[in-house]
């Protein structure tokens, strides 16, 4: 197991570096001055200038690539020249110094995603800190829909296959796959939020927190989840069902499952003890996907319903070019992704022990 996790980290960590270069060169090539977007309207020469020297947009972009993996990196080396941009200023982030040699300090920190360039310099791990969570929220509670009434509507289809309830299933299945995410919610925030508003008492838009109309309290709306949490599992709805059914109708024709009925376990028996933890290794395989892509696919779901999340931070960051922010979000959503797989994978061992983590 030690050696299983010591390989998926190496190979996590080339992919981790991966995706950095990707995003540093795609989103440098941008047009723009990174310095003008951060002070805005009222920059003139020598503040551009200034804020180049200070975050290092004056040098070359090898030299800005090198500097960005020295911020990302556990391990840094910084300048003890305050004019360097690699000098560690008070209030960049904590550090702990290990040695030092000549003019160059090593030193352990938590990875430094830099400051937003439009939120006056708040930092985008802070950004992210105060997002990430009403997204998780929102990933988990579809994802559960998607598990609890998928896994039944697959069995029931499963059982029933052929017929009218397995056929009535299987529409709503392709429906489900077939109708996108942005589309599905626009129709689900026009019908429940407003026509049938007075029936369902939901909102076309909202977060999970919310202040009260004297704008003193933060309350917490549960209600505003259900409507994004449905729309954003739909489809991952869609696919379990179709795994849960076929996968266990290839486990019914197994041969344990013969001996199970020779010995005349009941039908409810054989589902619950056999068959259907063997037919979920397809489902897990789906559900971690689709939850792992649910962090970063939220993003239209969010900004049509207003739900404060990080996909639609990243929209808002997109259409300011607060470059910071999109290359910090899309870092962690990789990470993110990549925890996800290894946990799955861990999964997998304990759904069928023929599957060997090695």
């Amino acid at each position: 197991m030690i050696s299983y996790i010591l390989n998926k980290t190496f190979y996590a960590l080339l992919t981790l570096f991966g995706v950095v270069t990707v995003i540093f060169f795609l989103f440098n090539v941008l047009p723009g001055d990174p310095a003008q977007m951060m002070l805005g309207q009222n920059e003139d020469s020598e503040q551009i200038a200034a804020v180049k020297a200070k975050y290092g947009f004056d040098k070359p972009i090898t030299t800005q690539y090198v500097y960005y993996l020295n911020d990302l990196s556990p391990l840094s080396f910084h300048s003890t020249n305050s004019s360097d941009y690699t000098f560690l200023r008070d209030g960049k982030y904590s550090a702990s110094k290990l040695f030092t040699i000549g003019e160059t300090t090593m030193v352990v920190k938590f990875p430094y995603l830099r400051e937003s360039f439009t939120k006056q310099g708040k930092k985008v791990a802070q950004v992210i800190g105060e997002t990430l969570p009403n997204t998780f929220v929102l990933a988990v509670s579809a994802i559960f829909i998607a598990i609890f009434l998928g896994i039944i509507l697959g069995i029931i289809s499963a059982l029933y296959k052929d017929r009218w309830i397995d056929k009535t299933i299987q529409i709503f299945s392709t429906l489900g796959m077939s109708v996108p995410s942005f589309f599905s919610a626009i129709l689900f925030a026009w019908l429940f939020g407003f026509v049938l508003h007075n029936y369902t008492n939901l909102e076309m838009t909202g977060s999970l927190y919310e202040l009260d109309d004297f704008g003193e309290k933060v309350n917490i709306q549960w209600k505003n989840l259900i409507l994004p949490a449905i729309v954003l599992g739909i489809r991952p709805l869609a696919v379990v069902i179709q795994l849960m059914r076929n996968s266990l109708l290839e486990v019914f024709n197994q041969d344990y499952i013969r001996t199970a009925r020779a010995k005349g376990l009941s039908e409810f028996q054989i589902i619950k003890r056999h068959a259907v933890k063997n037919a979920l290794n397809p489902v897990v395989t789906a559900i971690s996907g689709w939850f792992a892509s649910m962090l970063a696919g939220a993003v239209f779901v969010e900004y049509i319903f207003g739900w404060n999340g990080l996909g639609k931070e990243i929209v808002n960051a997109l259409n300011t070019l607060d470059l910071p922010v999109i290359m910090g979000s899309v870092l962690v959503i990789a990470l993110l992704f990549i925890l996800i797989n290894i946990f799955v994978d861990v999964i997998y061992g304990w759904l069928d022990p023929r599957v060997k983590l090695k």
